[in-house]
């Protein structure tokens, strides 16, 4: 079994309930959590199957101005020493 897509973004501080909601409305598609509280960032962690639709309900919240940016990144369960 391998490592979920791992990705990164900062939520708007008002929109963080929104997000977060409807995130977790889609079953299985990611796994969100909150990495740092003060600058509302947060990790999100995708199955490989699903990352076209996350990147498109992403992009939505993109424009939307819910989320400021997303990136991948490498997944930190895999490589503890990586950059936050």
């Amino acid at each position: 079994m391998g490592y979920s897509l791992y990705y990164q973004a900062h939520v708007v501080k008002k929109e963080t309930w929104f997000f977060v909601a409807i995130l977790r409305s889609f079953e299985h598609m990611s796994f969100d959590r909150t990495l740092i509280k003060e600058t509302s960032t947060f990790e999100l962690y995708v199955a490989a199957e699903t990352e076209p639709y996350f990147i498109e309900l992403m992009t939505y919240f993109l424009e939307a101005g819910v989320i400021t940016y997303f990136e991948k990144k490498e997944n930190r369960l895999r490589d503890p020493d990586a950059s936050l």
